[in-house]
């Protein structure tokens, strides 16, 4: 891909010179790959020069630059541009200008055979004619050391000059014969030539032509397609000829190699050919900058033209290149110019390149930060350009940051992107409040301060309260809910409250019924503390704030005479918190306020008795009429919890409202079982119930009640059979079944009963096992452990004379008695026994121990 661009100076000065040419040439670059170059064309005294002469050639160093023309003038100037000194060398065209490392020393050849080498401030030198035009000149890049005083020309041969001890000019020919030298570099010890055979190599310390690259195309004439030679390293030469490219690497020579042949050798470890014919090349990091001449063929009159030359950046490989960036370069007269016309010269070490032509001189550099951001802006890509300067912001100069964002803004609200622009304004305007203030402006007049509301400024850093008022103003006009989102996210001081909660009340009052507005009035009443007004709104509209708008501000006191209006809107959240608040709103004034509404009094109590079983007793008679009216199912479990309501009372509620349930529970638990039962059996009907009752009471004379009552019910009667034979003799029961009572499923009523008579037999037989299997290891546990032998020291004591159980004088018998127990006693302590010559420990028997204290003696 080629793409064409120029710096706007050229753009201007090349429309002065040909209007059909500029059409041509000033079009911009529509590709979206960013450029790796920027051009300039170098003005001031370069611009005056040339208008009067032409360029030859140019040296570049890094403090100045050396310009030749064609009417035999040097001149020196700095890097803008600008002349600091000029040299009338001679009245025909010079041909090469070179300078050492120091930039101290400058060697001149001319088209007419002067050559001239001296000091740029001493004017010491040789100077002398040649009786042939000298193409090139090349002075040894330490030229300023006294040891270095040496310098080659190329005319038609080859010439070192090496001053001696005498301060004398010795000439040696290191090569000729093979037609005008055109190009010499030096590096280091090597000098690098090109002839019209090809390029040479000679290094300078040893005296040897090293090696000789052959020219590829010899069609082509070498003084119109002249070489080009670059030093990438003091062992690397690049060598650029006709459409060829060459990488020379100089190598040392094995010893056992070397015999009559030179100590280096050359290896070409790349070699590609290129597009168009190379009027120049130079090192650019690992890669290649290289300068073209192009020749175009035209459509119409099939007339081949010169073209723009192009200025490339290439990645070398050993066979073929790849191409990085292609720029086709504007200069003065292209269309006149030949290859030979162009040179490319670059500054070692930095990335500067100068493109010279006999009417102008451009200046290629890398782009910098600031070119990149610009090339971002030039192609509206906004927002990366400002991710660059914020990465780069140490770097950049021409750009500022919070500019790039303003212009990232303006652009967003252009393509109709208006919350994203509002939201980027936090991180462009940060704390900067005249630029807020300039784009809330911007953003009222294109209707859209919705998007920016959202993300001004409300911390330590604000903006003047008229600009708030403004946009609260603009939204109640157009927008109430909006206009309430703020309210509630927007602390209370940003603003003039008092104004915003008038022109609020004004407009209520044409709208009263409007509840996104009563809600934000509410608001506005709270951030004046006017709580009670808030509060009562909030009542009104049964806005759930109004729970928390009291626990935060501690509004109890105004709501004493409003629990009626708390409990109608949220029964749970109001009970709960006037539970909670036992301490500011008592009980009995929350039971007094809820007389006229008795099922919310009843939920309260509930709630009540819920938390605590003892707290309301005072109302337990009261909750049972309430439990009746609205909240049968939870009576019974009331009457179950409650040890303080009157059962006498609750008996009469529950028999009044025929609750039998209820009214069994209160007579067992009065004491009045059988009648309990009687109800069950009568009323309910259920002989389950029936039979799980009996079995609560535990009564035989209970299970009596029941069986004589359901001996005539066959249903009752499979009941009892089925559930009666873990608690009363099933034998007892069918006995009195009378014969030829026909009972539903008796045969299986049967067979659970045999069943679970056998299931108590083998779970007794069960225990039985293992108890026996217990008691056996545990004996054997008790044999061991009394087994085991028992320590008797100084330590130990009798315990009947608590003496130590050990005789003072070891000479006397001893007489000791030790019991498993571990008890220890002195023999002539124990008392005499005549029944049984066995002894028992008298401290275990005493205390009823049992077996298990047998004696040892010792």
């Amino acid at each position: 891909m080629m793409a064409e661009t120029q710096a706007f100076p050229v753009a201007r000065e090349q429309a002065e010179e040909s209007p059909d040419e500029s059409n041509e040439e000033s079009e911009e670059d529509d590709s979206d790959e960013e450029p790796k170059l920027k051009y300039e064309r170098l003005s001031n005294g370069v611009s005056d020069i040339l208008q009067e002469d032409a360029a030859s050639c140019m040296t570049v160093h890094e403090k100045f630059l050396a310009l030749g023309t064609h009417n035999g003038k040097v001149y020196l100037l700095d890097i803008q541009g600008n002349m600091t000194q000029k040299f009338d060398i001679s009245s025909v065209k010079i041909n090469q200008i070179s300078l050492d490392d120091s930039g101290e020393n400058v060697g001149i050849c001319s088209e007419d055979g002067k050559v001239q080498v001296f000091g740029l401030y001493s004017r010491e030198g040789l100077h002398e004619i040649f009786d042939c035009p000298i193409k090139i000149v090349a002075v040894h890049p330490q030229f300023a050391k006294s040891n270095c005083k040496q310098f080659v020309t190329g005319g038609n041969k080859l010439l070192l000059y090496e001053r001696t001890w005498l301060n004398r000019w010795k000439t040696t020919v290191l090569h000729e014969g093979e037609g005008n030298i055109t190009n010499i570099k030096w590096r280091g010890n090597l000098i690098a030539w090109a002839n019209n055979m090809g390029v040479k190599i000679y290094d300078i310390m040893t005296r040897q032509r090293i090696t000789n690259v052959p020219r590829g195309d010899t069609s082509l004439r070498p003084d119109m397609y002249p070489c080009s030679l670059f030093w990438k390293d003091n062992l690397t030469l690049v060598v650029g000829w006709g459409k060829s490219v060459k990488v020379c690497s100089v190598k040392e020579r094995h010893a056992s190699e070397v015999r009559d042949l030179p100590s280096r050798y050359v290896e070409i470890v790349s070699q590609f050919d290129t597009e168009f014919f190379i009027s120049g090349i130079a090192p650019l990091c690992d890669q290649f900058v290289m300068l073209f001449y192009v020749k175009e063929t035209s459509d119409q009159k099939n007339k081949v033209f010169c073209a723009r030359p192009r200025f490339d950046i290439i990645q070398p490989h050993p066979d073929s290149y790849e191409e990085v960036s292609s720029d086709a370069i504007t200069v003065r007269g292209f269309q006149e110019n030949e290859c030979r016309d162009y040179r490319l010269e670059y500054a070692e070490g930095e990335s500067l390149f100068y493109i010279i032509s006999p009417r102008d001189v451009v200046l290629a550099k890398e782009r910098d930060q600031d070119d990149h951001i610009d090339w971002l802006l030039g192609r509206k890509k906004y927002e990366e350009a400002l991710m660059a300067a914020e990465i780069s912001q140490k770097n950049i100069k021409r750009h500022d940051i919070q500019d790039i964002g303003i212009a990232y803004i303006a652009h967003l609200l252009e393509k109709g992107a208006y919350d994203t622009a509002a939201r980027k304004c936090q991180k462009i305007l940060g704390k900067n409040m005249k630029l807020w203030e300039e784009e809330v402006i911007r953003f009222k007049k294109i209707g859209q301060l919705k998007a920016i509301s959202r993300y001004l400024p409300r911390g330590d850093l604000r903006l003047k309260p008229v600009i708030y008022e403004m946009i609260l103003d603009e939204f109640l006009k157009t927008d109430h809910e909006s206009f309430a989102t703020l309210i509630r996210e927007w602390p209370g001081d940003l603003y003039n409250g008092k104004s915003i909660a008038k022109a609020l009340k004004g407009y209520l009052s044409r709208y009263p019924e409007n509840r996104t507005l009563l809600e934000a009035l509410a608001e506005l009443y709270t951030y004046d503390q006017r709580y009670d007004q808030a509060l009562e709104i909030y009542l009104t509209l049964r806005n759930k704030e109004a729970f928390e708008l009291i626990h935060k501000h501690d509004l109890f006191s105004s709501i004493k005479d409003k629990i009626v209006l708390l409990m109608d809107f949220d029964k749970e959240k109001a009970v709960d918190m006037l539970l909670d608040n036992e301490d500011k709103i008592s009980i009995d004034k929350v039971v007094e306020e809820l007389a006229h509404r008795p099922e919310l009094q009843h939920v309260f109590l509930h709630k009540l008795f819920k938390r605590d079983h003892h707290r309301g007793q005072k109302y337990h008679e009261k909750q049972i009429h309430l439990y009746a009216e609205y909240d049968r199912p939870n009576l019974l479990p009331f009457l179950r919890d409650s040890i303080h309501c009157p059962l006498e009372k609750a008996l009469e509620i529950c028999h009044q409202r025929n609750f039998v349930e209820e009214t069994v529970f209160l007579l067992s638990r009065m004491g009045n079982s059988r009648k309990a039962l009687q109800m069950i059996m009568e009323e309910l009907h259920n002989v389950d119930k029936a039979i799980e009752f009996a079995k609560e009471q535990d009564d035989s004379e209970l299970w009596e009640d029941l069986i004589l009552y359901s001996i005539d019910k066959p249903k009752f009667i499979n009941g009892l059979l089925n559930n009666i034979g873990t608690h009363v003799d099933p034998i007892l029961l069918i006995h009195r079944i009378k014969e030829g009572m026909e009972i539903p499923n008796l045969r299986d009523s049967l067979v659970k009963i045999l069943q679970d008579y056998n299931l108590q037999i083998l779970l007794r037989e069960g225990c039985k096992k293992i108890l026996v299997s217990d008691s056996l290891s545990l004996l054997k546990k008790m044999h061991k452990t009394q087994s085991k032998a028992i320590l008797v020291d100084d330590e130990k004591i009798c315990e009947a004379c608590l003496s130590s159980i050990l005789p003072s004088d070891s000479s006397k018998p001893l007489g000791v008695v030790v019991f498993n127990c571990r008890h220890m006693f002195h023999r002539e302590c124990l008392p005499v026994t005549t029944s049984t010559p066995v002894h028992f420990c008298n401290i275990c028997s005493a205390k009823h121990r049992g077996p298990g204290s047998a004696i040892l003696d010792s």
